[in-house]
């Protein structure tokens, strides 16, 4: 009966803990991927590499993307499906986010191979950047569909009530990348390529774990006939991963804003065009160990959220969402500290450079996450609408920081302060989006606390 699964009677905090560290840890691992790259890279090849590493991101948040809304829309699917009883349907979820995750992951590789000069250029890369971006991202496309894999079955092993497994997937890739890239880049002498290497074939090994865990599935068990293309459950599936995949697209698309403002103002300045583009890359893959945590902590919540929903224990959706927001503030204080006390030290793990590299390095991390404490509720509170099967609502929360407040800003305070409106923008977007997501949730909390629980038999 759905009523005794775990996730319906189990204390609140210790949920949280048995979903969301695995989770947490899964995430960072993740998050180490390019982390790793990027220091690596900076010691062996310098700040043009770690430029072309920035340049390079924007298709790693879009393959991101592709992978939360196949991985978050089928594990919120999984666990609606299960709290109302529907195991049949669950079942087709997680076969049709397979086929999914196969078909798109293929066609984005291919679409990456054939325009990469192109969209290269578009994310800001330079003349002298072009050949090191080029370089490293022929390499990782290949590795872009397996990346996909690993984290939308992660997801769904999460849902499915396997939080380790989920987490051992994603450590054993960031493992061998560890073990790999200062093989490759100061034994083998390969440089970025080196990096690149490392990286696929960790994500090859993690992708292997991710797809052994489809036959072992706890709550279900899936079929041959279930692999056929489902048109319908792909749409549901959609729907209920887009605020979460939007909300990485937007993360893309403010970054490539912000790489081509930078490289513009910044050559403007005493500055010039690399120092902003390196340093901009560096201190958004920072936030990225942060912003790892948040994210963990939002997906450890989701089977929790859905489960509970679909089951109509309200007070239970409730409890879990405040819960998460009070361990996201409290973490997020500890990452506020760090990036305004220790700047330089945090920098300089990421390899050398001048005066003017460092003095711009201090100022953008201090400045562009001086909001960095509140973000965690814009993020929680999206994600919160896609658990409980409104997607619409949750995107246009996760569209309200970086299209709707950011992206304006980014383009209009330049034009009254130079490089520094670049910075002074995203502190601002942040304060907008908190506000606006905790009146938004005030009001469906306030509803949920007024919701009768429905009957059950």
């Amino acid at each position: 009966m759905p009523n005794k699964d775990p996730l319906g009677v189990k204390p609140l905090p210790q949920l949280l803990a048995s979903f969301a560290v695995p989770s947490i840890l899964a995430m960072l691992v993740s998050s180490l991927y390019n982390i790793v790259d990027q220091i690596f890279i900076g010691q062996g090849v310098g700040y043009l590499g770690n430029a072309a590493t920035n340049v390079a991101y924007p298709l790693t948040t879009i393959c991101m993307s592709i992978a939360l809304l196949i991985g978050i829309g089928s594990a919120a699917g999984f666990n609606l499906n299960l709290g109302a009883g529907k195991a049949d349907l669950a079942r087709r979820v997680v076969a049709a986010a397979v086929t999914m995750m196969v078909v798109l992951g293929l066609l984005y590789m291919v679409l990456v191979e054939l325009f990469l000069p192109q969209l290269l250029r578009l994310f800001g890369a330079t003349d002298s950047v072009m050949p090191y971006a080029l370089q490293y991202t022929r390499i990782t496309a290949v590795g872009m569909p397996l990346l996909i894999l690993t984290n939308a079955i992660s997801n769904l092993a999460r849902a499915d009530g396997s939080p380790r497994y989920s987490m051992a997937c994603m450590l054993l890739g960031a493992i061998l990348n560890t073990i790999l890239d200062p093989v490759f880049i100061f034994v083998c002498h390969w440089g970025v390529a080196g990096a690149a290497w490392a990286t696929v074939i960790g994500q090859a090994a993690s992708a292997a774990m991710a797809v052994a865990y489809l036959p072992r599935f706890h709550n279900i068990h899936l079929q041959r006939s279930d692999f056929r293309p489902q048109p319908a459950l792909w749409r549901r599936i959609a729907s209920l991963g887009l605020s979460n995949s939007m909300n990485q697209l937007a993360i893309t698309f403010v970054q490539i804003v912000l790489n081509n403002s930078l490289t513009y103002y910044g050559a403007q300045t005493i500055y010039g065009s690399e120092i902003p583009l390196a340093t901009s890359g560096i201190v958004i893959k920072i936030n990225a160990i942060l912003l790892a945590i948040i994210v963990g902590i939002s997906q450890g919540t989701q089977p929790i959220i859905s489960f509970n929903y679909g089951a109509g224990k309200y007070d239970r959706v409730r409890g879990i969402y405040l819960l998460a927001v009070k361990l996201a503030l409290a973490i997020s204080a500890v990452g506020f500290a760090a990036f305004q006390l220790f700047p330089k030290q945090i920098v300089s793990l990421f390899g050398t450079g001048d005066h003017l590299y460092f003095e711009f390095a201090v100022k953008f991390m201090r400045t562009y996450l001086f909001m960095v404490v509140v973000n965690c509720v814009q993020l929680l509170s999206s994600n919160f609408f896609a658990a409980i099967g409104k997607p619409i609502r949750g995107l246009l929360l996760a569209l309200t920081r970086q299209v709707f407040f950011l992206v304006p800003l980014l383009l209009i305070l330049p034009l009254f302060w130079g490089l520094d409106g670049l910075l002074f923008a995203t502190p601002v977007a942040d304060f907008i989006a908190f506000v606006t997501s905790a009146l938004t949730m005030r009001a469906e909390l306030r509803r949920l606390r007024t919701t009768p629980t429905p009957q059950t038999a």
